[in-house]
């Protein structure tokens, strides 16, 4: 990044000095090798943040949502999943040939030059802490099913809320090491329920129940494209492994391959669990269910089925929340690097843990969740979780067309049949988003444009804060004339 050049730069004698020493001691070269490699994300956690952070708790209650379209919904998790897979792939190419801290932040910078980089950065970490405040309220609401005052005392919700919020910051700044150890327990864990119904509910599906292939009263098309956009918020986060590219160890190899792995695991959990959720009960009833995974883990484990399905709810919920705040550190870390955050964001710990961003976004985290205290606020909490959606899926769609400019600007890093597999699947993967948007509906597209205008006063107010070189401007001199 920018900043490190200017140290490296700064600080000549002090690294030759250390390169001395260290050649002179490979014993303590390998030491320091070590403990910086302690700090890094390995495959299997990389590949955990990438699941854990999709599989979070939307899954829960998505069968009953489908339900209402029939069985073509099955096809839409399909084409779903083949979407995100091309979206997967330009991540996975882009985190081979430049491993950049931010991940699409960087690369849309990168493309597209400060300003939409800053309103990536911008959007993309808005999306992340407010998605964090709805992903306690869930936790909340599931942990009611053991706790019946939590549904009653909206204070003491709160209050639980607020306190997973910040044990989880708490988690996150012993490093992102621990991190990534959490998350892959927690995605273990939060998988073995899902699993447990996707197999063994293959043996309580009645082919019947499959068999209303389209309830919505729609065309199979129309049906087909709306059940599509409500499984494409089950991938929001097939990005995470390019986003703490600093700390990961190896990062042109096990950021492609950690986020092609997130996707394909997610996107098998999500296909054979729908099958068996919407296969074991009539779709009439499984659409008016409020639990759809727990009446089917019911029928198929009896009372005991509820129990395990809310357990891995509740560890789905903790699970994504770690994955989450562990990256809303490390967005404004990125951009305040580049000079188009704060330099507040930029404080780190002595393991490089982005402090100031995790404690800033955390406080954000609770403010909104003390807003939900007040009904009259509920609403435009709700409009609020609407824009952070779509700026969730904006991100996707300018990284896709990105990846074609930086072929322009680096042609070097991709040569022969591999280029032109890439420009494919780069296009497919870009028209594929652009529907997403449009599939995402008018009032979303409309608020989620509010706020992509709203970074522009932000962005005027950073680049004042910013001393730029005075340029003199010979005012004397007679514009030309007008052809």
């Amino acid at each position: 990044m920018v900043h490190e050049d200017c140290e490296l730069s700064g600080n000549t004698a002090k690294n030759a000095s250390a390169k001395s020493i260290l050649h002179n001691n490979p014993e303590d070269r390998f030491s320091m090798a070590s403990q910086a490699k302690q700090q890094k994300l390995g495959l299997w956690m990389l590949t955990a943040l990438v699941a854990g952070n999709m599989i979070g708790s939307g899954i829960f209650l998505l069968p009953a949502s489908l339900a209402t379209f029939g069985s073509i919904s099955l096809l839409s998790w399909i084409a779903t999943a083949s979407g995100a897979l091309l979206i997967a792939l330009v991540f996975a190419k882009l985190g081979t040939v430049m491993p950049r801290i931010g991940g699409p932040y960087a690369y849309c910078r990168e493309a597209f030059g400060d300003f939409v980089g800053f309103q990536m950065a911008y959007n993309y970490w808005i999306a992340l802490w407010v998605g964090n405040a709805a992903i306690a309220i869930a936790f909340t609401g599931y942990l009611s099913f053991f706790i019946a005052s939590l549904a009653k005392n909206a204070m003491l919700s709160c209050l639980v809320s607020i306190s997973l919020v910040w044990l989880i910051t708490f988690v996150n700044l012993l490093g992102v090491r621990h991190a990534g150890i959490f998350q892959l327990l927690t995605t273990v864990l939060k998988l073995i329920p899902l699993l447990l119904v996707a197999l063994v509910g293959i043996f309580y599906i009645h082919p019947h129940y499959l068999a209303d292939f389209n309830l919505s009263g729609k065309s199979n098309f129309s049906a087909f494209s709306s059940a599509a956009t409500l499984t494409l918020w089950s991938f929001i986060g097939l990005e995470s492994a390019s986003v703490p590219a600093d700390h990961v160890d190896n990062p042109t190899r096990n950021i492609p391959r950690a986020t092609i792995l997130g996707v394909l695991i997610s996107s098998i959990v999500y296909i054979l669990s729908s099958i068996a959720v919407m296969g074991s009960m009539p779709l009439s009833q499984l659409a008016h269910s409020n639990a759809p995974y727990a009446d089917a883990a019911s029928v198929m484990f009896g009372p005991i089925g509820s129990v395990i399905v809310a357990i891995g709810a509740i560890i789905s919920c903790v699970g994504v929340l770690n994955g989450w705040v562990l990256l809303q550190g490390q967005i404004p870390l990125a951009a305040a690097q580049d000079k188009l955050f704060p330099r507040i964001f930029e404080k780190k710990s002595s393991n490089g843990t982005p402090v100031a961003g995790l404690v800033i976004s955390s406080l954000l985290v609770t403010v909104l969740l003390l807003m939900t205290l007040s009904q009259s606020l509920v609403k435009q909490f709700t409009i609020i979780i609407l824009l952070a959606t779509l700026a969730s899926l904006i991100p996707y769609f300018l990284t896709t067309m990105a990846e074609l400019i930086i072929f322009l600007k680096y042609p070097g890093l991709f040569k022969g049949k591999r280029l032109l597999v890439s420009v494919m699947i780069a296009i497919l993967a870009g028209i594929y988003s652009f529907w997403a948007i449009i599939g995402s509906g008018k009032e979303t597209i409309f608020y989620g444009t509010l706020l992509l205008l709203s970074s522009v006063p932000v962005y005027v107010w950073m680049k004042w804060q910013t001393p730029v070189a005075k340029t003199n401007i010979n005012t004397s001199e007679q514009p030309l004339p007008l052809p």
